[in-house]
């Protein structure tokens, strides 16, 4: 319906245009929130659920969300989650008493089947014209079934699509010592990548006094797909949750119990009858995990950048470049190239969504509206100009020395309000009209800048000028990630989903832990244990979720 009424909805934002220049110009400062659509700065203030961790604050308390306060009125107290995210729903469900606005992460689909959501498409037509103008081209992709509207995802690309130029998504990761160590050798394949480490690791049992791990891994809680995505990646293809898609048929496939994860679990098991897997690899929590990168002495592990940026700040902090590690584009003897990084892509099945219980919700729309403006979201994204970036003569966006450290600060972020609403909040991605990238972190001339020393070693050795340019450019893929499609609770999808998550945790660490005489009765146990659930019907699911995509349906 919405996408139906753009060109009228054009027609009447060029009336509105027309009709506010015949009025004074603060007109739209002092006017109440009604039918006219324009914005009312009377104070008021919402709460917001967010179910992710993070420090709860009202965000006029912020540099940004104080003018933002200024520009509509609205502020809004975030709660974000302390203990279990389903109970914590649950509770809400039960008693339909809601936050103003929610950000519900993997819980959207309880909250829907609720529905806890209001409809935001009446919502958006009047008061939400930025929003309906950036998103314009995902708008089929988030609207139910039921041609309705119930939350506004995070990061519409608009103008150009910017690769990060450092890796942020997964990727086996490596000491760089012991790439230095043996003169910066190109490593390309898992047979290549555990050998050299193994080397090391004879070679250096002990990092700084303490015992060296050769190899670990995250397998925490809902991070477990950290582990079971790894043979996915191996052979070639990006991550798109438990099938990988053939890119001549369109077809899914899941590789669970595919020959990829037999040879990539077989490896792991003659790893670590060598001793060179980490021993409490399925019993670390998080916090253990990212105590152990960040201690140098690991030697190598899969993982998402996102995940343990805490631990990359913890070594670079500490002074040593060669503790740090390097991501790098592993595969299996035969592959072709790899697909490690994201091509473009839109996730449509998370988002902010206000609720039932919500006063006055066109205020929160308005809100919206105002902070995806494009001046708006270089604030968010960059800061305040001279303080946290500057702009060159040819319009170019930089950032100093002194810029990137106060930038990078939590501190800084916090105060600033940069962290508050950089995330979880409707915004932009790509590039804004200018040129210069959203992120800052994909402009070039940022990334150049933040290079250390130790940084620019590495990557000369490799003849690089970004840690991305290992990697092979990602294929188009207009179905990408199919891992965003709704799966509704309770579904057949759902429930294969959560009975291969139990079975891979269980029927993995066996495996890779199993002594090698027995580790074909181990998978072949797993394989009859996994292939007793409907693989064929979860398939032929996301094969037409392609399909679909294909055609333009999400």
């Amino acid at each position: 319906m919405i996408k139906k009424n753009l060109l009228l909805l054009l027609a009447l934002s060029l009336l509105l245009i027309f009709a506010a220049c015949s009025n004074s110009s603060d007109s739209s400062t002092d006017a109440d929130s009604g039918e006219d659509g324009e914005v009312s700065t009377e104070p008021v203030s919402y709460h917001v659920f967010n179910a992710t961790a993070g420090r709860d604050l009202d965000t006029n308390t912020t540099r940004i969300g104080k003018l933002f306060e200024e520009e509509t009125g609205v502020n809004f107290n975030i709660e974000y989650l302390v203990g279990d995210l389903n109970t914590k729903v649950g509770v809400m469900v039960a008693s339909g008493d809601y936050p103003d606005v929610i950000v519900p992460d993997a819980a959207i689909d309880t909250l829907l089947d609720a529905e806890a959501f209001i409809p935001l498409n009446d919502l958006l037509e009047e008061h939400g014209q930025n929003i309906l103008d950036a998103y314009s081209d995902y708008l089929h992709m988030f609207t139910h079934d039921d041609g309705n509207i119930y939350y506004i995802p995070f990061g519409a690309t608009v103008n150009e699509y910017i690769p990060n130029p450092n890796i942020d998504q997964g990727a086996f990761w490596i000491q760089r010592g012991v790439l230095k160590e043996y003169g910066f050798p190109e490593v390309n394949t898992l047979t290549e990548y555990f050998e050299i480490i193994e080397r090391y690791a004879a070679e250096n049992p002990q990092i700084d006094g303490m015992n060296t791990i050769p190899f670990t891994g995250l397998t925490y809680d809902w991070r477990f797909f950290a582990f079971s995505n790894a043979p996915n990646h191996l052979a070639g293809y990006p991550n798109d949750g438990g099938v990988m898609i053939d890119m001549d048929t369109h077809e899914a496939t899941v590789y669970a119990d595919s020959d990829y994860a037999y040879e990539y679990l077989k490896t792991l098991n003659e790893a670590n009858a060598k001793g060179l897997v980490d021993r409490e690899l399925f019993v670390a929590n998080y916090d253990e995990y990212l105590a152990k990168l960040s201690s140098g002495r690991v030697l190598g592990f899969f993982d998402y950048g996102w995940q343990f940026g805490d631990a990359r700040n913890a070594l670079r902090d500490a002074g040593n470049p060669d503790r740090e590690f390097m991501a790098l584009p592993i595969v299996f003897d035969g592959v072709d190239y790899d697909q490690y990084l994201d091509p473009p892509a839109f996730t449509s099945n998370r988002g902010m969504g206000i609720t039932t219980s919500a006063e006055n919700p066109e205020r929160i729309v308005q809100f919206w509206d105002n902070m995806i403006k494009e001046e708006n979201q270089k604030l968010i994204m960059w800061g305040f100009e001279d303080e946290h970036y500057s702009i060159a003569e040819d319009g170019r966006y930089f950032r100093t020395d002194e810029q990137l450290a106060l930038a990078s600060k939590e501190e800084e972020r916090n105060e600033t309000g940069m962290a508050t609403f950089e995330w979880s909040w409707p915004r932009l991605n790509g590039t804004f009209s200018d040129g210069n990238a959203v992120e800052p972190r994909r402009q070039p001339e940022v990334a150049f800048a933040d290079y250390s020393d130790g940084d620019r070693e590495y990557l000369e050795a490799y003849g690089i000028s970004t840690f991305a340019e290992l990697f092979a450019q990602p294929d188009d893929r207009p179905w990408y990630p199919v891992w965003s499609a709704n799966i509704e609770q309770g579904s057949p999808q759902q429930i294969f989903e959560e009975r291969t998550d139990e079975l891979l945790r269980r029927h993995y660490a066996r495996i890779v832990l199993a002594d090698p005489a027995d580790f074909e009765k181990e998978w072949e146990d797993f394989v009859n244990a996994y292939r007793s659930l409907d693989v064929d019907a979860y398939e032929n699911f996301f094969t037409e979720v392609v399909e679909n995509r294909l055609n333009g349906e999400w």
